[in-house]
């Protein structure tokens, strides 16, 4: 059932959005500046059906990746928490989904705060699951050093659970407060995590090939 969860999920959005299609602007507002304010415009045709499209692709993309990773057996051992992730990502985009809508439809949504809110605890929960990922070539941090040991694998993967925790909060905040630091946070954030495990990854794994 839990498989299935994300498909329900797009139905529902689906559901919604053509339910109140008749009643949203022939032109609706479907991109925010990270001050914002409204920068760009669609089509309700667009508005209503473009994220659900993306949606349904990613979910079937992600339905099809473990099954051709070389590494599939190792999937199949974090499975449960394979289908949280997809879960919480689409769960995520829904939401976005619906806010975009109900924007468009007058309701007091202030999607450009609700979208670093929403990105910034789907941080929170990946950052959670992702020390229970194990090594494959599609899902979590693949850098060479981790790819080629388990150990590093795991290492990496506890450090960069708190590190993208941290990281979601802080948009969290950032959406709350209603700032566009948000962006700034969202961009530097990202630069210092993948740097900082990079290096993470690299100096465990020459440490444990016993190199200075």
């Amino acid at each position: 059932m839990r498989r299935w969860l994300p498909a329900l999920l797009i139905l529902a959005t689906v559901a919604f959005s053509v339910s109140v299609y008749s009643r949203l602007p022939e032109r609706m507002v479907i991109h925010w500046s990270v001050s914002g304010q409204p920068d760009g415009f669609g089509s309700r045709v667009f508005g209503v059906f473009l994220l659900p499209a993306v949606m349904l692709a990613l979910w079937g993309l992600l339905l099809v990746l473990p099954k051709l990773d070389p590494r599939s057996a190792n999937i199949e051992k974090f499975r449960d928490t394979y289908d949280v992730f997809v879960i919480a990502v689409i769960a995520v985009m829904c939401v976005l989904q619906v806010g975009i809508v109900g924007s468009a439809l007058g309701w007091p949504i202030q999607v450009a705060r609700l979208a670093p809110i929403s990105i910034g605890v789907l941080f929170v929960v990946l950052g959670n699951l992702l020390p229970r990922f194990r090594s494959n070539f599609f899902f979590g941090i693949r850098t060479p050093w981790t790819l080629s040991s388990e150990t590093v694998w795991t290492r990496t993967h506890r450090v960069g659970g708190y590190l993208m925790m941290l990281m979601g909060l802080m948009l969290v905040v950032a959406g709350i407060v209603g700032s566009a630091i948000w962006f700034t946070v969202a961009i530097g954030g990202a630069i210092v995590l993948t740097l900082s495990i990079l290096a993470y990854s690299y100096v465990l794994w020459r440490s444990e090939q016993g190199r200075p």
